[in-house]
């Protein structure tokens, strides 16, 4: 299984680790920083070796990274990691915003996830809502940003799924989680967050900077999409 450096220490921005396998342009190392994608997340880029890293993606237990060009690497080969950084950061920014968002509205309306998508440039959160509208969305995101302003400390640690499960409040998707999962990785924002989540955030709130509420949509008859970024 690849150890998630991420999951340690999501600030390492460069790494050292050991080819595990090389299939093509795949690459499993035993450790890495990048993040793959999933949970709605873009992956990691960056580079290994010097070769471009387009992508991070996680099969089971184990992540590849998927290479402009992998030729001359094989098993046991040792290579240096490097993040785009910036990228990375706005990332953690976008997804430690969009937990106090879904936290927010469920808070105040009961709604769950159904949905979201987080990206470096702009990010949108699916609620199983009826009524939303411009109105509301800025009452919602004043919300987000008076927590963030508080500077909240955010911190992760794992738990068995039977136990997170006996909170509602730790699972926020309309679907919960995968049966699959034996053991959850839960991350708690100050005393306004706690959710079951495997992603990359900031170590506190005070770096997510201010959340900017961009519009609202309809997507279908109890489903309201809200997409933000952040300044």
């Amino acid at each position: 299984m690849t150890r998630r450096i991420f999951w340690d220490d999501a600030y390492v921005r460069e790494f050292d680790a050991e080819v595990v396998s090389v299939d093509g342009n795949r690459v499993v190392l035993d450790q890495t920083a990048f993040n793959p994608r999933g949970g709605g997340l873009v992956s990691d880029t960056g580079t290994l070796g010097g070769s471009r890293v387009v992508e991070a993606v996680k099969e089971g237990e184990e992540i590849f990274h998927v290479l402009e060009m992998a030729s001359g690497l094989a098993p046991g080969d040792r290579i240096h990691g490097v993040l785009d950084w910036e990228r990375r950061l706005r990332v953690m920014r976008m997804h430690t915003s969009a937990h106090i968002l879904s936290s927010v509205v469920n808070r105040e309306t009961g709604a769950l996830i159904t949905g979201n998508q987080i990206n470096p440039d702009g990010s949108r959160v699916d609620f199983n809502m009826e009524n939303f509208d411009k109105e509301k969305m800025s009452y919602y995101i004043d919300r987000v940003n008076e927590a963030a302003e508080r500077a909240l400390e955010v911190k992760s640690f794992f738990m068995r799924r039977e136990e997170a499960l006996a909170n509602p409040g730790f699972v926020k998707l309309a679907n919960a989680m995968p049966p699959s999962l034996d053991v959850l990785r839960i991350v708690q924002i100050g005393d306004v967050d706690i959710q079951a989540d495997g992603g990359v955030h900031v170590k506190n709130t005070r770096e997510i900077g201010k959340v900017v509420g961009e519009k609202t949509e309809n997507k279908g008859r109890s489903n309201r999409r809200l997409y933000f970024t952040v300044e």
